[in-house]
């Protein structure tokens, strides 16, 4: 049996324009700096924050790889300031966390990734696009309209892709279909049973971004 790892899970403030959100920061023990990944979590009007199953789940399944992690309550969430901007201010946040990561001594700067679930989906892909620090992407449940899709062909990063069989909200064989004719490197998972909400399928969640970005942010060294 593998021993888990004790994590430190430290609150944080950050600054983003003239606001400040709060976060926050998962570190493994060990090495002195480790890479990293900012997790960007599911619509705020629908109840999505940071304490999201599937963002727990991604943050504690990085941890087991020793890969910090950062998620965050978006503008309007919480303890953050500000207010809901329908993704657009939202971006801003993004970049305002890659930003504070990289920022810190315990993190490999040049070893960081970017993950999304649903809303959070809508956020990063576009997040990752323009910034070419960003060493992977992934995306869990993609909420993306098709003209969201289209400009994820000029995407060259190790992209991850997963959606469950069963989600009423985006449809798995669609992703299929999008996912294939994009530029590799890139996987695509369809797990089965899954919905959109993704309850009693977190550990696959974990695993599969966990393994996703062990390898790609290794590659990126």
């Amino acid at each position: 049996m593998v021993e888990r790892q004790e994590v430190s899970q430290e609150y944080v403030r950050f600054p983003t324009g003239d606001i400040e959100l709060e976060g926050i920061l998962h570190l493994p023990p060990g090495s002195p700096t480790v890479p990293a990944v900012v997790v960007c979590h599911p619509h705020p009007l629908f109840g999505g924050d940071m304490h999201n199953n599937v963002v727990l789940a991604v943050c504690h399944g990085l941890a087991q790889a020793s890969i910090a992690s950062l998620r965050f309550n978006f503008r309007g969430v919480g303890g953050s300031g500000g207010s809901h901007d329908e993704g657009i201010g939202e971006q801003r946040d993004v970049i305002a966390a890659l930003a504070y990561l990289r920022s810190m001594g315990q993190i490999d700067s040049s070893r960081i990734g970017l993950a999304g679930y649903s809303f959070g989906t809508k956020v990063a892909a576009p997040v990752a696009l323009g910034d070419d620090k960003v060493r992977a992407l992934a995306l869990i449940s993609p909420f993306l309209m098709s003209w969201e899709w289209d400009r994820m062909a000029g995407c060259a990063l190790p992209k991850l892709f997963l959606c469950g069989s069963d989600d009423s909200f985006v449809a798995a064989e669609e992703v299929q279909r999008r996912v294939e004719v994009l530029p590799e490197p890139k996987k695509c998972h369809i797990v089965s049973g899954a919905d959109h909400m993704w309850w009693g399928y977190e550990g696959t969640i974990a695993e599969a971004v966990a393994t996703f970005f062990a390898s790609a942010l290794s590659a990126a060294k």
